[in-house]
């Protein structure tokens, strides 16, 4: 990657209660701790990183446009992942190699969750993993962006 690459990573609603919300679901760490873990990664490999959370979707339709052909995008839209035409038409125009997250197996949660507006306009989907997927989506992005380099 080149110094001026770097990976955008956009989280939804409700995000920011993680830790305290269903950690059935979503395990203990809070956004913060995930923030921290992805930053020390990011570092490590020589990456420049920012890191979003918003419960309003034109904040992230407005994260996703900003992000030049260059950087990297990882998101994780929550409960917009299901409603969200929007941010699957700003994913659609974007230039940016993208890959869908989600915390928990939505394929094992209910029916509504099994299906995202998102996953056939990005280049990857990483569910299940808890919060290690961020970590996963650090370095599939990181490949993805030096094959088209």
């Amino acid at each position: 990657m080149n110094k001026d690459d770097k990976i955008i990573i956009i989280n939804g609603p409700n995000l920011n209660l993680l830790g305290t919300r269903e950690p059935e679901f979503y395990g203990i760490k809070t956004l913060d701790n995930i923030k921290e873990d992805c930053t020390v990664i990011a570092k490590s490999l020589g990456v420049n990183l920012e890191f979003h959370q918003s419960n309003d979707e034109s904040d992230i339709i407005n994260w996703i446009q900003s992000a030049a052909e260059k950087h990297g995008l990882i998101i994780n839209a929550g409960a917009y992942t299901h409603t969200s035409i929007a941010i699957h038409d700003a994913l659609k125009s974007s230039n940016s190699p993208a890959i869908e997250v989600h915390i928990s197996n939505i394929h094992k949660r209910e029916e509504f969750r099994h299906k995202s507006y998102l996953s056939s306009v990005v280049d990857g989907i990483i569910v299940g993993f808890g919060d290690y997927g961020y970590e996963l989506a650090i370095h599939a992005l990181i490949k993805i962006i030096k094959s088209r380099t």
